[in-house]
């Protein structure tokens, strides 16, 4: 079964712009390095009445948005693997020190899942 690192963060509506450029950057270093999948998803339909919002999870704040996003991978260790490799990859080295952050790291949430169902 696949494997998926997921995260949830809030983001300023005004660092939308650098967000995606950080995001499609990023993405393109996790799929060089084998990741099957990388989404990032902006919310849309957050209004929600049943559960916990997503605004709510994030702590989200005025004039922010919610991101929801997912990587995928073969296996854990093949997430293990190629995260290892993003992690010395020159390219993600150079974003961290060039890039101001456009969301508050702290309010993020990420875990590492296993699929239990894979219709």
């Amino acid at each position: 079964m696949p494997y998926i690192d997921g995260f949830v963060l809030a983001v300023p509506k005004k660092n939308l712009p650098a967000y995606r450029r950080m995001s499609v950057a990023a993405g393109k270093v996790w799929r060089d390095h084998g990741a099957l999948e990388y989404r990032e998803c902006v919310g849309d339909d957050l209004k929600v009445k049943m559960g916990v919002s997503f605004p709510k999870l994030a702590k989200s704040k005025t004039g922010e948005t919610v991101f929801f996003s997912w990587i995928v991978y073969k296996s854990r260790a093949h997430r293990d693997a190629v995260n290892a490799k993003v992690i010395k990859d020159k390219r993600m080295a150079k974003m961290m020190k060039t890039t101001k952050m456009p969301f508050d790291m702290k309010r993020m949430s990420y875990g590492g899942f296993k699929v239990l169902v894979d219709v």
